[in-house]
């Protein structure tokens, strides 16, 4: 059993435009701005999705943030190929063609399209805002 002294709680993110990385999540995925604030000089935006919160901030004073890798697909895995949090995934209840479709016409890019993944689950990850990777996979 794992410590249950521990939830999850966010996803971090430093975009550099905050905004703009929070509405792309609002439009494509259904998301919720719970707030927008200013901390420690940047802004910074909480959205809620799937039960999870994904804090999006901009840079801080004196920061300058490197821009992550893209990730890529090999030929049974995908990655940023590099240290580090490589991708966030979600869970999709319905039908995951039909949705990829609807953020295809929509201008999402498709890193690695759909397929079918480990145990035979349709899967794909979607190029967010800031080189995030997200996957997507159906839930059975």
């Amino acid at each position: 059993m794992s410590n249950p002294a521990f939830q999850f709680d966010h996803v971090h993110i430093i975009s550099r435009s905050p905004r703009a990385a929070a509405e792309w999540y609002v439009e494509m995925f259904g998301a919720r701005i719970a707030a927008d604030t200013i901390a420690r000089g940047a802004p910074q935006i909480f959205v809620e999705l799937g039960g999870m919160t994904i804090l999006i901030r901009g840079a801080r004073p004196r920061e300058n943030p490197a821009p992550a890798r893209p990730i890529r697909d090999y030929a049974e895995f995908s990655s940023h190929n590099g240290i580090g949090i490589d991708h966030f995934g979600f869970l999709y209840r319905g039908d995951l063609a039909a949705f990829c479709a609807e953020l295809r016409e929509k201008g999402v890019s498709f890193p690695v399209p759909l397929k079918r993944g480990v145990g035979g689950s349709l899967l794909c990850y979607v190029a967010a805002p800031d080189g995030i990777s997200i996957e997507l996979m159906q839930a059975g």
